[in-house]
């Protein structure tokens, strides 16, 4: 019997083991380049990009999404916004290399509250508020609850309203007690690089993935058991939570843009952004034909213009979306003969 526990353990073992350097790996890889916070018992770990002297846009504030960290939306929105703003690219509480905190963070409500802490901790008092996917949701949370840390509302395919339907089937096994705490220890890293190059062009379909994004973005770090359980946690709560919580959106005063793609087979746009554009009175939705689930990667121009037209900057942003649109829909005709580089791909690296 002995010799059977041993036989039926040491593949299990092995996995532990094996799953407990590639974690190791990965942070080896993708180290931090952030600054952790103490926001009250735990910290917080965020990206500072300080007020420049010749900022023309109030402080930014960047959410990311599901499985994802700070490196996700700085690769996006950093480099095309050097010079123009103060800016805090935050890894949401329990993700990247924030720590969890209590209880209330696995809600968007605890982790919207975390950020406007930490602004504080920032010095920054009132700022754009931007979320991408079920950052989406931390950011209509937010505008709900500090509105006076609320200078307007960016929203990037938002996940903000209860959907038919579940959820995938690992993030149940990764939060159920023992079985959980194995699925995520030994089974969830060679599961997760298996399906980490498929996953990453689905998020992007049907428009192309940046061939430089999964080395910028670091998505591997997600696969950690902690982090894994922390996503799997977030995802578990979000359909009740925003059952209780899309009617509290007609609060939200301040300024709000959404921008999706009509392409969009992640987060529905019929269902979520166009909800939002009802549900928040004044705001303007841009739908942008063509793109799926990133267009804050692929309508990055579009994103930033919305922050300058909530900074009270006149933009078109209709007309900028056909813009984008024209500028996509030509360099999908070049790819298909092999000619894209890699800047027409995405439109900011």
């Amino acid at each position: 019997m002995l010799a059977e526990v041993s036989a039926l353990l040491a593949p299990v073992a092995a996995a532990i083991g094996y799953s407990s350097y590639k974690a190791r790996q990965f942070e080896h890889a993708y180290p931090n380049i952030g600054e952790l916070t103490d926001i009250g018992g735990y910290r917080m770990n965020a990206v500072h990009v300080r007020r420049p002297d010749a900022a023309d846009l109030p402080p930014l504030v960047f959410i990311h999404g599901a499985s994802g960290n700070l490196l996700d939306q700085a690769g996006a929105f950093r480099e095309p916004l050097e010079g123009r703003a103060e800016m805090l690219f935050v890894d949401r509480p329990g993700h990247g290399y924030s720590e969890r905190g209590g209880p209330e963070n696995a809600l968007p409500s605890g982790q919207a509250d975390a950020i406007a802490k930490l602004m504080e901790k920032r010095g920054i008092e009132k700022a754009v508020i931007i979320g991408h996917s079920f950052g989406g949701a931390i950011a209509a949370a937010f505008g709900v609850r500090h509105p006076e840390k609320t200078a307007g509302l960016l929203f990037l395919a938002p996940a903000s309203h209860p959907w038919p339907g579940g959820i995938d089937w690992y993030y149940h096994v990764a939060t159920t007690p023992i079985l959980g705490w194995l699925f995520n220890h030994a089974f969830v890293v060679p599961l997760g690089l298996r399906r980490l190059e498929r996953g990453t062009l689905n998020v992007f379909h049907p428009n192309p993935r940046p061939p430089d994004y999964i080395a910028k973005t670091g998505p591997s770090l997600v696969l950690r058991p902690r982090a894994f359980f922390n996503n799997a946690t977030d995802f578990k709560r979000l359909h009740e939570y925003l059952t209780v919580n899309a009617p509290h959106y007609s609060k939200i005063s301040a300024p709000s843009v959404i921008i999706t793609g009509d392409k969009d087979e992640i987060v529905w746009e019929h269902l979520h952004s166009r909800g939002l554009a009802r549900d928040i009175s004044g705001s303007e939705l841009i739908t942008v034909r063509g793109i799926g689930h990133k267009p804050d990667y692929l309508a990055t121009d579009v994103a930033i213009a919305a922050m300058e037209k909530i900074a009270g900057k006149p933009r078109d942003l209709a007309a900028i979306a056909r813009k984008a649109e024209e500028r996509l829909a030509s360099s999908s005709i070049d790819q298909t003969v092999g000619t894209v580089p890699p800047s027409i791909v995405c439109s900011a690296p």
